[in-house]
Order: structure tokens, then C-alpha cells, then sequence
């Protein structure tokens, strides 16, 4: 998932206000570590009724502590930095049916030099979003976002489809199908939540100081991580939620790759131990 780092929904992106979020995963039979810091903040200003424009900011800071021995100098890469500016909008067509669309400029390099072409990137996206979450006369509310989006660090130079569904099925029970987080969610309350998930997590970056490995220049790096596992959500009031997850990689490779994007050198590809928690203030 070279493209999921900013892993969210647009649903998301419009709700969450205020996110704080540590991740970690440990590397197998090594001393390697895997550490990212998030933060973001969103601004909604309405524009007229139900209509919103939405302006907010995104930092990660990505730590690869590589305690191995490699052959290159892995001080070059060991913070990476993500940041994004958010920019999206939202209005309702009808009483269930609402539009939005984002555009998101990154950063996303080492910057350890000046800023570059090769350090940017832009992302975007269009949605359609039905929301009957809150309709009292459904026995079991849905929302289902269609759009499309469009990432330069995934390496496809054209729009890909986007399709999340939601259903709650009950007072005890409701289910997430979707890229890149699908889970199936047991309420113990309203406040209290337990969850199983799998989702896609990872990252795409710069390298602002090239070094040749075995004879070939490496320019960027990658993460892409599949993962399974249980969460916990506990909100402390309705707009102030705490949660946590944690679960195994069945898929990940951590990959030096050159100007063309090809594979260099393997980091790792070996799966392990996954850890996410964090607090989020919402609408």
C-alpha cells in the first residue's frame, strides 16, 4: 500500500478535527524498528447550510531505526517526513445524498537538503456519499461512499475507483467493508467498542541524499504493509474517542527503489508484530 499512509477515508478526512497516533512495528529476529507519529488537525467552515469547506494539515514522522548492518549509510534515511495540506468540500444534493471532493499537496521526503520537484506530490479525490447513518426509520442504518482518487506516489497515472460501505446491524453489532480498513465492530455500549480488522498501512518517500547500492542509485523508499488484528475504541465523550489496535502483517516489504520507482534493495519483507493507538476528536 504505497499510497495508504494517509489512510483514510473521506469520511474520515471530514470528521476527524484533531488526530494524535503512534504506530510501531518491530522488525522479526532483528533490532529494527519501524516508528511513525501523526498529527493532524481539521478546520470546517460552513458555507452556506450543509455545505462545508474544509481546510486542515496532516504531519507524519517516520523513524526507521535500522540497527543491522547494511551496505550503505542508513543515517541518510532514518526520518522521513509526510506532511500534508488538506483541502476538501461537502454539500448535500438531497435529503441521503451528499458530494465532496479533496486535494491533497504533500511533502513527502528525508529533508535533510532543500526542497525539490522530487519532494512533492498530489493527491485528490471525488466522492459520493450516501449517508442514512442517523435515518430513524431504518432498522439497520448504512453509509456508502463511491468516488474516485487519484495518488502520485502509487505509480498509476490515472484515477482509481473507491468503494466503502457501512452497515450497523444491530445495537450490539455493525460491520466496515472497504479500502483501506474493513472491520466487523462489537458494542459492548455506545462508548465502549471491540473490533477485528485488516488494513492496508505504508508510506512513500523522497531520498534527498541518493547513495549507490550494488552499483544502483537509489532516489526514494517505500513501505506497504497488509494487517489483521483487534481494536478497541472507548469514546469519553461524543467527540473524544481513544483507541488502539494491534495485529500480525501478513503482508509487508519495506523497499529502497530508484528514480523509476524499481526495487533496489529489500529492507524487509518479513511479517510482524503490529501496534496503532491514538486519540481523535470528531464532529
Amino acid at each position: 500500500m504505497v499510497c495508504c499512509l494517509i489512510s483514510q477515508t473521506i469520511f474520515a478526512q471530514l470528521t476527524d478535527l484533531a488526530r494524535l497516533e503512534y504506530s510501531f512495528i518491530p522488525k522479526s529476529n532483528s533490532e529494527d524498528q519501524y516508528t511513525r507519529i501523526r498529527a493532524l488537525v481539521n478546520y470546517p467552515i460552513e458555507t452556506s447550510e450543509d455545505c462545508y469547506l474544509v481546510i486542515g494539515a496532516e504531519y507524519n514522522r517516520i523513524i526507521l531505526n535500522l540497527e543491522d548492518d547494511y551496505p550503505f549509510d542508513n543515517t541518510l534515511l532514518e526520518t522521513i517526513n509526510v506532511i500534508d495540506l488538506n483541502i476538501a468540500y461537502t454539500f448535500k444534493t438531497s435529503d441521503n445524498w451528499r458530494l465532496g471532493a479533496k486535494f491533497n499537496p504533500r511533502i513527502a521526503s528525508t529533508l535533510t537538503e532543500k526542497l525539490t520537484s522530487d519532494d512533492f506530490f498530489i493527491n485528490g479525490g471525488i466522492y459520493a456519499i450516501n449517508d442514512r447513518t442517523k435515518d430513524d426509520n431504518l432498522k439497520k442504518p448504512y453509509r456508502l461512499i463511491l468516488g474516485l482518487t487519484y495518488n502520485t506516489t502509487a505509480g498509476i497515472p490515472f484515477p482509481l475507483p473507491f468503494v466503502s460501505y457501512y452497515r450497523r446491524v444491530n445495537d450490539n453489532w455493525s460491520f466496515s467493508a472497504g479500502v483501506p480498513k474493513s472491520n466487523v465492530k462489537y458494542f459492548f455500549s455506545e462508548s465502549s467498542m471491540l473490533q477485528t480488522f485488516v488494513g492496508l498501512d505504508g508510506y512513500f518517500a523522497h531520498l534527498q541524499r541518493p547513495q549507490l547500492i550494488n552499483g544502483k542509485q537509489v532516489d526514494n523508499i517505500s513501505l506497504s504493509v497488509a494487517v489483521g488484528g483487534l481494536g478497541y475504541e472507548y469514546c469519553f465523550t461524543k467527540h473524544l474517542v481513544a483507541y488502539a489496535y494491534a495485529g500480525y502483517t501478513f503482508r509487508l516489504n519495506n523497499v529502497l527503489r530508484n528514480d523509476n520507482r524499481d526495487e533496489v534493495f529489500k529492507l524487509d519483507d518479513i511479517n510482524a508484530f503490529y501496534l496503532r493507538t491514538g486519540i481523535k476528536f470528531k464532529i
